[in-house]
């Protein structure tokens, strides 16, 4: 049963927008690949560090790094019309395939505007497990097809299999499918449940409070804002994006864990079970275009 206050229940695509509903995707993906990797122009251009020693480094880790080095700044001395392009886009594209987002018959029928975010980042989320796939089968083929193995296929899909560790933590809290225990839960009564769920909530806020107020510094001055690479062959910046993600994730996933105790509030109480429910049963069968 579907919200009857979400802004679209789940109804037969046409064949033009369930594509589209996975093109912005794709496009938002890209776009972010293409700013993440060109992050070294934006700190050049926007914050430049003050010690030169730093500075420098960065510099030559642009130099070395920049896909378009023909290109002049466009803004300042190191960011090119790519660059800002690509970092314009980000926003554009996530409003776009945030508003026209349809929920699969699998997923959590109760959700809210505000899910949109989530609900779009697990779309993504879905493509870097494809994009990951594809790099390992590339590297498959080239190391043993034709013995000729890449230096970046490892630690491009260590670098991706990272964001989707991460991402797919706020896609699940969203969906409400991460691990709960329901042996008290079940029994208690429902004033009881929504102590247990204000509770639970507040344990993820603070933790996620404490972790950003202790680590804050290192992860974005030490590892972000200098911009800490992963000393390989490829040497892609692991330790400069995927620290400063954990932060980010924890926070949304507080923020999301919130919004799910307000919208669940009122809600019926669950009756849980080894046993799948009739409903799920014909979701899967829905899915699955069984009739």
């Amino acid at each position: 049963m579907t919200n009857p206050d979400s802004p679209e229940s789940p109804a037969p695509k046409a064949a033009g927008t369930a594509l589209l509903e996975w093109l912005l995707p794709a496009g938002f993906l890209i776009c972010a690949g293409w700013v993440v990797w060109h992050i070294p122009a934006y700190i050049l251009d926007l914050i430049p560090p003050e010690d030169q020693s730093s500075f420098a480094k960065i510099k030559e880790l642009h130099e070395r790094k920049d896909i378009t080095s023909a290109f002049n700044g466009v803004f300042g001395e190191f960011a090119d019309i790519f660059d800002w392009l690509a970092l314009l886009a980000l926003p554009v594209l996530f409003w776009l395939g945030a508003r026209g987002l349809r929920t699969a018959p699998m997923e959590f029928a109760n959700w809210r505007p505000w899910d949109r975010f989530a609900l779009f980042i697990g779309r993504v989320t879905m493509l870097m497990i494809v994009a990951m796939t594809c790099v390992m089968l590339y590297e498959v083929f080239l190391r043993y097809a034709l013995e000729n193995p890449t230096i970046w296929a490892n630690e491009l899909t260590l670098w991706i299999a990272g964001f989707v560790f991460l991402c797919s933590g706020l896609y699940a809290m969203q969906q409400r499918c991460h691990i709960r225990i329901f042996l008290l839960y079940d029994v208690a009564p429902r004033w009881m449940q929504r102590l247990f769920d204000t509770c639970s909530t507040l344990l993820i806020v603070v933790f996620a409070a404490g972790l950003i107020y202790g680590s804050y510094s290192q992860v974005f001055i030490t590892k972000f804002y200098r911009w800490e690479m992963f000393g390989t062959a490829f040497d892609p910046p692991i330790p400069a994006t995927v620290q400063p993600m954990v932060l980010i994730i924890i926070t949304l996933i507080a923020l999301q864990a919130v919004a799910n105790l307000i919208a669940d509030w009122n809600l019926e109480p669950e009756v849980h079970s080894d046993e799948p429910e009739p409903t799920e049963i014909e979701a899967i069968k829905r899915q699955m275009g069984a009739k």
